[in-house]
Protein backbone atom coordinates (compact mmCIF):
# COMPACT_ATOMS: atom_id res chain seq x y z
CA UNK A 1 0.00 0.00 0.00
CA UNK A 2 1.50 3.92 -0.95
CA UNK A 3 1.77 6.00 1.53
CA UNK A 4 0.91 9.83 1.25
CA UNK A 5 2.43 12.28 3.61
CA UNK A 6 -0.11 15.22 5.01
CA UNK A 7 1.91 18.72 6.38
CA UNK A 8 -1.32 19.67 7.96
CA UNK A 9 -2.46 23.19 9.41
CA UNK A 10 -6.09 24.20 11.03
CA UNK A 11 -9.26 23.55 9.71
CA UNK A 12 -11.20 20.96 8.09
CA UNK A 13 -9.36 20.55 4.85
CA UNK A 14 -6.53 18.31 6.15
CA UNK A 15 -9.69 16.08 7.66
CA UNK A 16 -10.84 16.41 4.08
CA UNK A 17 -7.55 15.05 2.41
CA UNK A 18 -6.89 12.63 4.78
CA UNK A 19 -10.52 10.82 4.13
CA UNK A 20 -10.15 11.40 0.49
CA UNK A 21 -6.64 9.23 0.42
CA UNK A 22 -7.91 6.44 2.59
CA UNK A 23 -11.23 6.07 0.15
CA UNK A 24 -8.13 6.10 -2.64
CA UNK A 25 -6.65 3.20 -0.58
CA UNK A 26 -3.31 4.94 0.47
CA UNK A 27 -1.90 4.75 4.04
CA UNK A 28 -2.02 8.14 5.54
CA UNK A 29 0.52 9.68 7.75
CA UNK A 30 -0.18 13.15 9.29
CA UNK A 31 2.11 15.83 10.86
CA UNK A 32 0.54 18.75 12.56
CA UNK A 33 1.43 21.74 14.48
CA UNK A 34 1.45 22.65 18.15
CA UNK A 35 -0.91 25.68 18.62
CA UNK A 36 -2.53 25.00 14.89
CA UNK A 37 -3.77 21.16 14.40
CA UNK A 38 -6.72 20.02 15.65
CA UNK A 39 -5.62 16.76 17.88
CA UNK A 40 -8.41 14.96 16.48
CA UNK A 41 -7.07 14.62 13.39
CA UNK A 42 -4.68 12.09 14.82
CA UNK A 43 -7.92 9.53 14.67
CA UNK A 44 -7.36 9.94 10.78
CA UNK A 45 -4.62 9.15 10.27
CA UNK A 46 -2.27 5.63 10.43
CA UNK A 47 0.48 7.57 11.96
CA UNK A 48 0.65 11.14 13.47
CA UNK A 49 3.11 13.45 15.01
CA UNK A 50 2.46 17.12 16.58
CA UNK A 51 5.32 19.05 16.05
CA UNK A 52 6.67 22.56 16.68
CA UNK A 53 6.61 25.28 14.20
CA UNK A 54 10.57 25.08 13.17
CA UNK A 55 11.24 21.25 13.06
CA UNK A 56 12.09 20.72 9.89
CA UNK A 57 14.67 17.97 10.40
CA UNK A 58 12.07 16.21 12.32
CA UNK A 59 9.36 16.33 9.85
CA UNK A 60 11.51 14.95 7.38
CA UNK A 61 12.66 11.83 9.80
CA UNK A 62 9.17 11.08 10.62
CA UNK A 63 7.84 11.23 6.76
CA UNK A 64 10.81 8.77 6.17
CA UNK A 65 10.30 6.50 8.50
CA UNK A 66 7.25 5.79 7.74
CA UNK A 67 8.20 5.76 4.09
CA UNK A 68 6.54 8.64 2.38
CA UNK A 69 7.34 9.09 -0.79
CA UNK A 70 4.84 12.52 -1.64
CA UNK A 71 3.17 14.35 0.47
CA UNK A 72 0.94 17.44 0.48
CA UNK A 73 0.04 20.77 2.82
CA UNK A 74 -3.64 21.14 4.09
CA UNK A 75 -4.57 23.61 6.21
CA UNK A 76 -3.97 27.27 7.36
CA UNK A 77 -0.86 27.90 9.66
CA UNK A 78 -1.41 31.03 11.77
CA UNK A 79 1.35 33.69 10.85
CA UNK A 80 1.70 35.31 14.20
CA UNK A 81 2.26 32.38 15.69
CA UNK A 82 5.07 31.06 13.16
CA UNK A 83 6.88 34.72 14.06
CA UNK A 84 8.02 32.76 17.30
CA UNK A 85 8.90 29.45 15.84
CA UNK A 86 12.22 27.78 16.84
CA UNK A 87 13.94 26.26 14.27
CA UNK A 88 16.09 23.81 14.33
CA UNK A 89 19.09 23.68 12.67
CA UNK A 90 18.14 22.45 8.90
CA UNK A 91 15.38 25.02 9.39
CA UNK A 92 17.88 28.21 10.28
CA UNK A 93 20.01 27.01 7.47
CA UNK A 94 16.72 27.20 4.99
CA UNK A 95 16.03 30.44 6.45
CA UNK A 96 19.17 32.41 6.43
CA UNK A 97 19.31 31.10 3.06
CA UNK A 98 16.29 33.15 2.05
CA UNK A 99 18.08 36.13 3.58
CA UNK A 100 15.10 39.24 3.03
CA UNK A 101 12.55 37.25 1.15
CA UNK A 102 10.44 35.18 3.64
CA UNK A 103 7.14 35.63 3.19
CA UNK A 104 4.64 32.78 2.95
CA UNK A 105 5.08 31.46 -0.75
CA UNK A 106 9.24 31.90 -0.75
CA UNK A 107 9.84 29.80 2.64
CA UNK A 108 7.03 27.49 1.45
CA UNK A 109 9.02 26.54 -1.90
CA UNK A 110 12.10 26.15 0.44
CA UNK A 111 10.65 23.81 2.27
CA UNK A 112 9.12 22.19 -0.83
CA UNK A 113 12.54 22.29 -2.17
CA UNK A 114 14.16 20.25 1.42
CA UNK A 115 11.46 17.24 1.20
CA UNK A 116 12.39 16.92 -2.67
CA UNK A 117 16.23 16.94 -1.52
CA UNK A 118 15.44 13.80 0.24
CA UNK A 119 12.98 11.88 -2.47
CA UNK A 120 10.23 13.04 -0.92
CA UNK A 121 7.57 14.94 -3.86
CA UNK A 122 5.19 17.44 -3.19
CA UNK A 123 1.49 17.07 -4.55
CA UNK A 124 -1.24 19.00 -4.98
CA UNK A 125 -3.65 18.17 -1.59
CA UNK A 126 -7.08 18.67 -3.77
CA UNK A 127 -5.88 16.30 -6.39
CA UNK A 128 -7.93 14.04 -3.40
CA UNK A 129 -10.64 16.06 -2.81
CA UNK A 130 -12.23 16.26 -6.20
CA UNK A 131 -14.72 19.43 -6.96
CA UNK A 132 -13.51 21.48 -4.35
CA UNK A 133 -11.94 24.52 -6.64
CA UNK A 134 -14.92 26.97 -6.98
CA UNK A 135 -16.32 28.11 -10.33
CA UNK A 136 -16.12 30.68 -12.78
CA UNK A 137 -19.53 32.38 -12.62
CA UNK A 138 -21.86 34.30 -10.71
CA UNK A 139 -22.96 31.59 -8.10
CA UNK A 140 -26.46 32.03 -6.53
CA UNK A 141 -28.96 34.67 -7.58
CA UNK A 142 -27.24 37.75 -6.75
CA UNK A 143 -25.40 39.72 -9.61
CA UNK A 144 -23.14 42.33 -8.70
CA UNK A 145 -24.35 46.04 -9.78
CA UNK A 146 -22.40 47.94 -11.72
CA UNK A 147 -20.76 49.81 -9.26
CA UNK A 148 -19.74 46.78 -7.54
CA UNK A 149 -18.15 45.30 -10.67
CA UNK A 150 -15.99 48.60 -10.70
CA UNK A 151 -14.36 47.50 -7.40
CA UNK A 152 -14.10 44.22 -8.38
CA UNK A 153 -12.01 45.13 -11.52
CA UNK A 154 -10.10 47.44 -9.15
CA UNK A 155 -9.95 45.11 -6.17
CA UNK A 156 -8.59 42.27 -8.86
CA UNK A 157 -6.04 44.21 -10.17
CA UNK A 158 -4.53 45.79 -6.60
CA UNK A 159 -4.59 41.98 -4.89
CA UNK A 160 -2.55 40.83 -8.06
CA UNK A 161 -0.37 43.75 -7.25
CA UNK A 162 0.33 42.89 -3.48
CA UNK A 163 0.22 39.37 -4.39
CA UNK A 164 3.03 39.94 -6.48
CA UNK A 165 5.01 41.04 -3.45
CA UNK A 166 4.02 38.07 -1.80
CA UNK A 167 2.37 40.24 0.99
CA UNK A 168 -1.15 38.31 1.22
CA UNK A 169 -3.66 37.07 -1.49
CA UNK A 170 -7.07 39.39 -0.14
CA UNK A 171 -8.16 42.72 -0.02
CA UNK A 172 -11.23 44.86 0.64
CA UNK A 173 -12.90 47.78 -1.55
CA UNK A 174 -15.47 50.34 -1.41
CA UNK A 175 -16.39 52.72 -4.33
CA UNK A 176 -13.01 52.76 -5.74
CA UNK A 177 -10.80 53.02 -2.07
CA UNK A 178 -8.95 50.25 -0.62
CA UNK A 179 -10.31 49.65 2.45
CA UNK A 180 -8.07 46.61 3.72
CA UNK A 181 -5.32 44.44 3.00
CA UNK A 182 -4.01 41.15 3.80
CA UNK A 183 -0.92 40.80 5.47
CA UNK A 184 0.09 38.46 8.35
CA UNK A 185 -3.31 38.37 10.22
CA UNK A 186 -5.09 36.38 7.38
CA UNK A 187 -8.15 36.55 5.29
CA UNK A 188 -11.12 36.44 8.57
CA UNK A 189 -8.90 40.08 10.23
CA UNK A 190 -9.04 41.51 7.05
CA UNK A 191 -12.43 41.18 6.07
CA UNK A 192 -13.36 42.39 9.56
CA UNK A 193 -11.26 45.36 9.37
CA UNK A 194 -12.57 46.11 6.35
CA UNK A 195 -16.42 45.77 7.33
CA UNK A 196 -15.28 47.94 10.82
CA UNK A 197 -13.82 50.67 8.68
CA UNK A 198 -15.62 50.53 5.20
CA UNK A 199 -19.26 49.98 6.28
CA UNK A 200 -21.88 48.44 4.10
CA UNK A 201 -21.49 47.79 0.51
CA UNK A 202 -17.62 46.41 0.50
CA UNK A 203 -16.44 44.35 -1.99
CA UNK A 204 -13.64 41.53 -0.98
CA UNK A 205 -11.60 39.97 -3.45
CA UNK A 206 -9.12 36.77 -2.99
CA UNK A 207 -6.53 35.72 -5.93
CA UNK A 208 -3.64 33.26 -5.82
CA UNK A 209 -0.84 35.37 -5.57
CA UNK A 210 1.03 35.55 -9.05
CA UNK A 211 3.61 33.39 -9.26
CA UNK A 212 2.61 31.02 -6.22
CA UNK A 213 3.19 27.69 -6.48
CA UNK A 214 -0.12 25.86 -6.19
CA UNK A 215 0.93 22.82 -4.59
CA UNK A 216 1.62 24.85 -1.56
CA UNK A 217 -1.10 27.25 -0.71
CA UNK A 218 -4.44 27.42 -2.69
CA UNK A 219 -6.40 30.43 -1.27
CA UNK A 220 -9.72 29.23 0.41
CA UNK A 221 -13.29 30.62 1.16
CA UNK A 222 -16.55 28.60 2.60
CA UNK A 223 -19.15 29.21 4.98
CA UNK A 224 -17.68 30.77 7.21
CA UNK A 225 -16.62 33.55 4.58
CA UNK A 226 -19.70 34.28 4.05
CA UNK A 227 -21.18 34.15 7.11
CA UNK A 228 -18.40 36.90 8.23
CA UNK A 229 -19.32 39.05 5.01
CA UNK A 230 -22.98 38.91 5.93
CA UNK A 231 -22.03 40.02 9.70
CA UNK A 232 -20.28 43.06 8.09
CA UNK A 233 -22.90 43.50 5.14
CA UNK A 234 -20.85 43.84 2.27
CA UNK A 235 -22.20 43.65 -1.23
CA UNK A 236 -19.55 41.26 -2.64
CA UNK A 237 -16.97 38.31 -2.86
CA UNK A 238 -15.29 37.87 -5.87
CA UNK A 239 -12.50 35.31 -6.04
CA UNK A 240 -10.07 33.41 -8.12
CA UNK A 241 -11.85 30.62 -10.39
CA UNK A 242 -10.40 27.01 -10.45
CA UNK A 243 -7.34 28.78 -8.24
CA UNK A 244 -9.83 28.78 -4.99
CA UNK A 245 -10.78 26.53 -2.72
CA UNK A 246 -14.63 26.29 -1.87
CA UNK A 247 -15.49 24.69 1.02
CA UNK A 248 -19.11 24.44 2.51
CA UNK A 249 -19.89 25.93 -1.14
CA UNK A 250 -24.11 25.19 -0.65
CA UNK A 251 -24.03 26.27 2.70
CA UNK A 252 -22.10 29.30 1.81
CA UNK A 253 -24.26 30.38 -1.20
CA UNK A 254 -27.11 29.88 0.75
CA UNK A 255 -26.24 32.79 3.14
CA UNK A 256 -24.86 34.61 0.72
CA UNK A 257 -28.43 34.67 -0.74
CA UNK A 258 -30.28 35.32 2.57
CA UNK A 259 -27.75 38.40 2.75
CA UNK A 260 -27.97 39.56 -0.51
CA UNK A 261 -24.40 39.26 -1.45
CA UNK A 262 -23.03 38.51 -5.06
CA UNK A 263 -20.37 35.94 -4.69
CA UNK A 264 -18.07 35.82 -8.15
CA UNK A 265 -15.66 33.40 -9.73
CA UNK A 266 -13.61 35.41 -11.90
CA UNK A 267 -10.71 33.23 -14.32
CA UNK A 268 -7.21 34.23 -14.45
CA UNK A 269 -7.83 37.85 -17.37
CA UNK A 270 -10.96 38.66 -15.47
CA UNK A 271 -11.80 41.14 -18.45
CA UNK A 272 -12.54 38.06 -20.49
CA UNK A 273 -15.54 37.29 -17.91
CA UNK A 274 -18.65 38.24 -20.16
CA UNK A 275 -20.72 39.41 -17.77
CA UNK A 276 -18.23 42.16 -16.76
CA UNK A 277 -19.20 45.44 -18.04
CA UNK A 278 -15.86 47.30 -19.93
CA UNK A 279 -13.62 49.12 -17.65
Amino acid sequence: MDTIGIIAGSGQFPFLVARGAKRDGLRVVICGFHGNTDDALAAEADAFTMLHLGQLGALIAFFKRHHARSVCMAGAVSKPKALDLRPDMRAARLLFQLKRNKGDDAVLRAVADELHSEGITVVRPERLVPNLRGPVGVLGKHRPRPDTWRDIRFGWNIAKSLGALDIGQCVVVRSGIVVAVEAMEGTDATLIRGGELGGSGCTAVKVLKPGQDDRLDLPSIGAGTIALLAGYRYACLAFEAEKTLFFDRQAALDTACEHSIAVVGLPADNGDFPEMPPS
